[in-house]
């Protein structure tokens, strides 16, 4: 079994009793993993597979191209409660998450930008969204995919790089108050 530190980036309801992970890892970048049986009573999961979690995780390596792993445990290190923080928050951590997952690879290391996501999981469980905040974690991804321009906007850079940015920029800037 492989184990790693992770934040949880998307959680998709796969069957009556399973999800689908996605996690980013500073050492084995994004990753997909089955969490069978999750969703019923009395799991080992119940209550860990939230998004935005910061968790030390165990997986058995799958196969194909790319792999799904079986997720086999879970070890929160730091719950992200989005019921106590304002909704722009969680808002815009669903924007980065999705931001990244756009523009990393697959079991590509990632250390600058989980370091990066942490960070502003962080900072954003503990002070409102800004529109500063989304610019500078804009331009942060932007330099740790190695695309930054100077002069340029690193929004247009991501999008050059990883196609439509998510819908969820405009409704996190919604919430901020501006468009």
């Amino acid at each position: 079994m492989e184990q790693g530190e992770a934040i949880l980036i998307r959680r998709t309801v796969w069957s009556d009793t399973s999800f689908l992970t996605t996690w980013l890892l500073p050492d084995l970048g994004k990753i997909r993993a089955m969490a069978k049986a999750a969703r019923r009573p009395g799991s080992p999961f119940a209550g860990k597979l939230d998004l935005f979690y910061h968790a030390e995780i165990g997986f058995a390596r799958g196969k194909g191209s790319p792999p799904l792993h079986q997720l086999r445990e879970v070890k929160v290190i730091t719950a992200f409660n989005a019921s106590t923080v304002p909704c722009a928050n969680v808002y815009t951590c669903g924007y980065f998450a999705e931001l990244v997952d756009l523009c990393t690879e697959p079991a590509e290391p990632a250390p600058e930008i989980f370091d990066l996501l942490l960070r502003a999981i962080r900072h954003l469980s503990e002070k409102p969204a800004t529109l500063r905040a989304i610019e500078h974690f804009e331009a942060e991804l932007s330099r740790a995919i190695g695309i930054h321009e100077e002069g340029s906007r690193p929004l247009a850079a991501l999008e050059r790089y990883g196609g439509k940015v998510p819908a969820s920029r405009l409704t996190a800037l919604k919430l901020l108050g501006g468009t």
